[in-house]
């Protein structure tokens, strides 16, 4: 017979691996949890935390082994895209000294160049970062390429990430890529034709061209 305290242990680990956790934990974020755009980083249990599994977590997405291997593991099992959406999993290319390669939920949605991602054992080694900003700096705003916070800096680092691609929770087939333009109007009001003529600035140039 289990006792109740083994009975609790194992019921509070069987909410950690299940779908609805997951979703739960995404949504806590999205509703505002403990996170702001620069990214908070809550305690953390001794040994930190690997972005594989956190990424599992908060997406519900079942899929194990290094983060570089899990766009090629999703195929066929898991709806793969090139936008993102709130819930899909960022999988990022091994590049520089990340040899795994790296994988990050997307939490909000700013406009067509603009996410938050909640991630981990990115900033600092295995921590976690809530809603932190991440930029599309690829020339045909198909995400191939971004700029994510860096913690120690306070900003966006500079190297452009190589990303694979998007993993969303759904069986392939079941969800469209809704494109950079749909993505805009989705995530911005329109912006009157008089400012946009008035407007000298460039700000996703600079970025693309790396001076932001």
């Amino acid at each position: 017979m289990i006792g109740p305290k083994k009975a609790l242990i194992l019921a509070a680990c069987a909410a950690l691996v299940t779908p609805a956790a997951a979703n739960s934990a995404i949504d806590q974020i999205i509703a505002g949890g403990d996170g702001g755009i620069d990214g908070v980083r809550p305690p953390m249990p001794p040994g930190g935390l690997e972005c594989v599994p956190y990424a599992r977590q908060l997406s519900g997405i079942r899929i194990y082994g290094d983060a570089y291997t899990w766009w090629d593991q999703a195929k066929g099992h898991y709806a793969r895209g090139h936008s993102p959406r709130i819930g899909a999993v960022m999988a990022i290319e091994p590049h520089n000294n990340s040899r795994l390669g790296h994988v990050a939920a997307v939490s909000g949605i700013i406009d067509s160049r603009t996410i938050l991602l909640s991630h981990a054992n990115w900033s600092y080694r295995g921590q976690i970062e809530r809603n932190v900003t991440a930029l599309d700096v690829s020339p045909d705003n198909d995400w191939s390429e971004v700029r994510i916070w860096y913690g120690p800096s306070r900003n966006l680092g500079t190297t452009h990430w190589p990303v694979a691609g998007f993993i969303y929770n759904a069986r392939p087939g079941r969800m469209q890529d809704v494109g950079s333009q749909r993505l805009a109007q989705i995530a911005a009001p329109a912006e009157p034709a008089t400012k946009r003529k008035l407007r000298r600035n460039d700000p996703i140039g600079a970025i693309i061209a790396g001076t932001y």
